[in-house]
C-alpha cells in the first residue's frame, strides 16, 4: 500500500527491511527519504530528466493535487505550460496519477513527492518557497477552496492571510454544515495571531458551539470582546456585540438555561441593526427553540414557520431543507404525524431542485417518514423509506446524524424485543451525542430505563432515579417528562401508587393546555395502566377511550400494540361492543397485535438487501432453483446459496416459501 505497488519500491525496501527490527514500523514511515528509495529515485528517476522537467517537478511538489493553471500559478513562468508537463509526465509514466477521466487533475506518486519535498531545500531557497505556497494559496482562494487556501497560506508562513481566509469562508461552510471542517483548519492558527481577530474570534466560538464544545465556544467569545477593545471601531467592529450575544444565546440554549437563551436573544435583536435579516432571524429562531424546550411547541412551530419563510426569501433554500425535519419533530410532538408527513415530503421536493448539496441532508427526513409509517404499521412503507435513509445516511453533513441514527435503531430494536441489542445501540448514541438546539425530550439514560424495566431489572431502573434525583411530588416540566412517565411505571412495577397518580394528572394537565397530543396520549396510556393495576378498569378504560380518541385520527398502532397484553385485553372486551364509536380503529389495533407477534421482520431490513440479492429473491419468487438461479447469473450453486442464507438471515425466516412471502409483505417483490 505504501509503495503503490510499484514493484521497484517493493523489492528496495525489502532490502531495508532486514535493517529494522519493527518491520511495521518502518513500513508505516516508509517514504522518499529512506535511503534505499531515496538513492534510487535520485539517480535513476530525478537526474535523468531534462532541467526544465526536473526544476517542474520540484516546484510543483508543494501541491498535493496538480492541474495545469495551478502549476502555471505556481510556477510562474510565462513559458511553462503546465498542462503539457503533466501530459508528458503521465506519457512517461513518472509517477503521477489522473484523478478523473478528463485528465484534469493529477498527484504525485507518495514516495516520489517525498523525494522531491526533500530536493526542493536545496533547489530553492525557503522565501523562494514560501512565495510559491503563496501563489497556490491565491489561486486555490480565487477557486472557492477555502482548505487548500488555508493550508497553503500557512505553509507559506503567512497566518494573517489564513486568519482573513477563515473570515471570509465561515459564512459559505457554516451554510453548507460544514463548520466541523473549517473549525479543524482554524485551529491550525496560533493563538497571539486569532485574539488580533475579533469577528474570527466570535466565528470560531459558533464553530465549537455547532460542536457541542461550550467553555472552548465562550472562551473565544470572551478573547472577540476583549480584542473589541483594542481595535479602531469600524462598521464590522460595531455589528459583533450583537453577534457575540446572539452565540451566548445558543450556548445558553444548549445548557438547557431557558432564562439565560431570552436575555441573550433579545439583546442580540437590541444590537443587531434591522438591515441585518439573517442574525436577526438566528436571534428569532433561538427565542423559538427555547419556546420548544419549554413544552410551548405551537409557538416554536410558528418561530420555525417563520425561520424557514425567511431563508426562502434570501435564497438559502439548503438551510429550509434542513430546518424541515426540525418542523416535522415539532408537529410529531403535537401529535400532528399527517402534517408531519406533508412537511417533510414538501421539503424533499425542494431538496430534489438544488442537488447534490440539499438532497445529501434529507436522511433525517427520511428517518422521521419511517418512524411514522412505523408507527403506523405500514410495513411496505416503513420499509422503502428505511432503504433511503441507507442510500443517504453515510453523505449527510449534520452534526447530529450518528446519534439520531443509532437512536432510531435501539428504539426499533427494542419495540422487536431485541433488548440487548437496543442497549448496545443506545451506548453507541450516547458516545456520538452532540449537543444542539433541539431539546433532548427522551435522554440516552432515560431511554435504558425503560429497557431495564422491560427486563424486569427493577435495580438498576431504581438507581437511575436516585442518580437523577426523580421523586412523584416534582414541579414536572417538558424536558422532564419523559423521565417522570419511567417513574411512573417503575412505581407501577412495584405496586407503590402513591403520589403516581397525582403527578400524571398534573402532567396531563400540562400536556393538555399546550396542546401536545402526543405527550397526552403517552400519560393517558401510563394512567390507564396505574389505574388497572390498582383494580380500577372502569376509570381505566376512561383514560384508555380517550387515548384512542385522540390516536385514531392520525393512525397510532405501535404506541397500544409496544403496551402488550393489557392493553390488548382491554381493546378486546372494548371491540364486543358493536356500537363502540371507534369500533373499526379497534379491530385495525388488533390485527396490528396479530401481525406484531407473527411478523417480526418489519423491522429486519435495518440492514436492507444488496441489489444481488433482491436480484435472486425476485428468481425464487418466480420459482427458479438454485441451479436454474446459477445458469441464469452465472455464478456458482454454493455463492446462490450462500446469497439465499444472508437473504434468509435479514428477513428473519427459515426457508424460501417464507422469504418470498415476507419480502411480499414488506414490498419488495
Amino acid at each position: 500500500t505504501r509503495t503503490e505497488g510499484w514493484i521497484t519500491g517493493l523489492v528496495l525496501a525489502a532490502q531495508a527491511l532486514p535493517g529494522h527490527m519493527d518491520a511495521a514500523t518502518f513500513i508505516r514511515e516508509l517514504a522518499g527519504s529512506h535511503r534505499f528509495i531515496l538513492d534510487y529515485l535520485v539517480e535513476e528517476v530525478l537526474h535523468r530528466q531534462p532541467e526544465s522537467l526536473q526544476r517542474f517537478m520540484l516546484k510543483t511538489s508543494i501541491l498535493n493535487r496538480l492541474c495545469g493553471p495551478l502549476c502555471d500559478a505556481v510556477i510562474n513562468d510565462p513559458g511553462s505550460n503546465g498542462q503539457e508537463m503533466l501530459e508528458a509526465l503521465e506519457h512517461d509514466n513518472l509517477f503521477i496519477t489522473a484523478l478523473d477521466h478528463e485528465r484534469r487533475w493529477y498527484r504525485y506518486h507518495n514516495l516520489f513527492r517525498d523525494l522531491l519535498l526533500k530536493q526542493l531545500g536545496q533547489f530553492l531557497s525557503s522565501e523562494e518557497v514560501n512565495r510559491s505556497h503563496l501563489r497556490a494559496s491565491q489561486w486555490y482562494q480565487a477557486d472557492g477552496d477555502f482548505i487548500e487556501a488555508f493550508d497553503h497560506a500557512l505553509a507559506a508562513a503567512d497566518d494573517d492571510r489564513g486568519a482573513e481566509l477563515a473570515e471570509g469562508a465561515y459564512r459559505d461552510m457554516d451554510d453548507k454544515f460544514l463548520s466541523a471542517a473549517w473549525l479543524d483548519q482554524v485551529k491550525k492558527l496560533p493563538n497571539r495571531i486569532t485574539r488580533l481577530y475579533p469577528l474570527l474570534c466570535v466565528q470560531i466560538g459558533m464553530a465549537y458551539s455547532d460542536a457541542g464544545d461550550l467553555d472552548a465556544s465562550e472562551a473565544h467569545l470572551n478573547m472577540a470582546e476583549q480584542s473589541l477593545e483594542q481595535v479602531v471601531k469600524t462598521e464590522q467592529s460595531q455589528s459583533l456585540p450583537g453577534k457575540i450575544a446572539l452565540a451566548r444565546a445558543i450556548n445558553a440554549q444548549l445548557r438547557g438555561d431557558i432564562q439565560a437563551v431570552v436575555k441573550y436573544a433579545e439583546l442580540a435583536l437590541q444590537l443587531t441593526p434591522d438591515s441585518d435579516f439573517f442574525e436577526r432571524s438566528q436571534a428569532n429562531v433561538t427565542l423559538g427553540f427555547s419556546n420548544w424546550a419549554a413544552g410551548n411547541l405551537e409557538a416554536a412551530l410558528k418561530v420555525m414557520t417563520d425561520w424557514m419563510e425567511s431563508m426562502q426569501k434570501t435564497g438559502n433554500t439548503v438551510f429550509v431543507v434542513a430546518s424541515a425535519f426540525a418542523v416535522a419533530d415539532i408537529l410529531v410532538g403535537l401529535g400532528r404525524l399527517s402534517d408531519a408527513e406533508s412537511s417533510l415530503n414538501r421539503s424533499l421536493e425542494l431538496a430534489s431542485t438544488q442537488g447534490d448539496e440539499a438532497i445529501k441532508i434529507t436522511a433525517h427526513h427520511y428517518l422521521i417518514l419511517a418512524q411514522i409509517a412505523y408507527e403506523r404499521c405500514d410495513h411496505q412503507l416503513f420499509a422503502s423509506r428505511l432503504q433511503m435513509v441507507h442510500k443517504l445516511k453515510d453523505d449527510t453533513t449534520l452534526i447530529d446524524w450518528p446519534y439520531r441514527w443509532n437512536l432510531a435503531q435501539a428504539l426499533f430494536k427494542e419495540r422487536e424485543i431485541d433488548l440487548e441489542a437496543a442497549l448496545t445501540l443506545l451506548d453507541k448514541a450516547k458516545g456520538v451525542y452532540v449537543r444542539n438546539p433541539v431539546p433532548d425530550l427522551q435522554p440516552v439514560e432515560a431511554l435504558k430505563a425503560r429497557i431495564y424495566l422491560a427486563q424486569g431489572r427493577l435495580d438498576k431502573v431504581r438507581a437511575w432515579v436516585q442518580e437523577r434525583g426523580l421523586s412523584v411530588s416534582d414541579e414536572v416540566d417538558y424536558l422532564g417528562e419523559f423521565e417522570h412517565l419511567i417513574l411512573a411505571r417503575l412505581r407501577i412495577a412495584e405496586c407503590d401508587f402513591s403520589g403516581i397518580d397525582s403527578m400524571l394528572e398534573h402532567m396531563l394537565a400540562a400536556a393538555k393546555a399546550q396542546n401536545r397530543r402526543r405527550s397526552v396520549l403517552e400519560i393517558l396510556l401510563t394512567l390507564f395502566l396505574s389505574l388497572l393495576a390498582q383494580g380500577d378498569p372502569q376509570q381505566a378504560n376512561t383514560m384508555l377511550n380517550q387515548a384512542l380518541t385522540i390516536a385514531e385520527p392520525e393512525g397510532y398502532m405501535r404506541v397500544f400494540v409496544d403496551e402488550g397484553e393489557p392493553i390488548k385485553m382491554q381493546l378486546e372486551s372494548l371491540a364486543k361492543d358493536r356500537n363502540h364509536p371507534l369500533r373499526k380503529y379497534l379491530l385495525k389495533l388488533l390485527a396490528a397485535f396479530s401481525r406484531s407477534t407473527t411478523n417480526p421482520q418489519q423491522t429486519a431490513l435495518i440492514e436492507p438487501l444488496t441489489g444481488r440479492e433482491l436480484e435472486i429473491l425476485r428468481l425464487v419468487a418466480q420459482g427458479l432453483s438454485n441451479s436454474e438461479i446459477s445458469q441464469r447469473l452465472y455464478l456458482s450453486v454454493s455463492t446462490i446459496k450462500g446469497h439465499n442464507l444472508r437473504i434468509f438471515d435479514k428477513l428473519q425466516v427459515q426457508n424460501r416459501t417464507e422469504a418470498v412471502a415476507s419480502a411480499r409483505d414488506l414490498g419488495l417483490l
